[in-house]
């Protein structure tokens, strides 16, 4: 892991005890609120290795639900945020799994209202950086911190390179791609992180591309 400034190795200003533990829990949980769009009425989160052992005295518990209540790293709320949380009539359930993860620091959020349910597995991998490793299924690397788009789109010939051909269009440059899909010519997910945030009339036009089915926008 390569680090820009003695800021990615202290970690960002936040509500400690620690970076891992609870600035980059409280990141996952943030994401996970940007991707689902709204307050969740129900989240079960469920907890690995590291997070699984030591999440009540580190503060694991309160910086997931503060993020996923919209918090960032440094608000003083993120200690009341489970109460908060039950203040707001969110249902909030913690499992301890002991399934081995790849990484120790492993957290699985589920985040459920009348409309939808949203999954998302982040892995917080220390000085308060993430990855998001997983949404819905689908397997990625999202670093939570560059500008984002999602595309869910059909597997089919030609998706790729007319939703890449769009962002050339308008100069956005792409710093990092990739694509999953859970099975051959069904549906599949491009995550593409870019160097700036990207303007709704070029989301739209992403839209209007054959085979693409939904497309999200991730800002901080």
């Amino acid at each position: 892991m390569k680090y820009k400034s003695v800021f990615d190795i202290i970690g960002p200003v936040m509500i400690g005890p620690s970076s891992s533990h609870t600035a980059g829990a409280a990141r996952i949980g943030r994401v996970a609120r940007i991707l689902f769009n709204r307050e969740p009425k129900k989240v079960v989160v469920s907890l690995y290795g590291s997070f699984a052992e030591t999440y009540k005295g580190h503060g694991t518990d309160v910086a997931l639900i503060g993020g996923i209540l919209d918090f960032d790293t440094f608000d003083e709320r993120i200690p009341q945020s489970l109460k908060m949380a039950e203040e707001r009539g969110m249902d909030v359930t913690f499992i301890e799994e002991t399934a081995i993860t790849d990484h120790p620091n492993t957290a699985r959020l589920k985040l459920i209202d009348e409309q939808s349910e949203l999954e998302v597995v982040g892995i917080s991998i220390g000085g308060g950086k993430i990855q998001i490793t997983e949404l819905n299924g689908f397997e990625l690397k999202l670093s939570g911190v560059d500008p984002a788009i999602l595309i869910v789109h059909n597997d089919r010939y030609g998706a790729i390179a007319g939703v890449t051909n769009v962002l050339m269009k308008h100069r956005i440059n792409i710093g990092h791609m990739e694509v999953s899909r859970k099975e051959k010519g069904q549906v599949a997910l491009m995550a593409i992180e870019v160097d700036h945030n990207i303007e709704e009339s070029v989301l739209d036009e992403l839209r209007t591309l054959p085979n693409i089915i939904q497309v999200t926008r991730m800002v901080d």
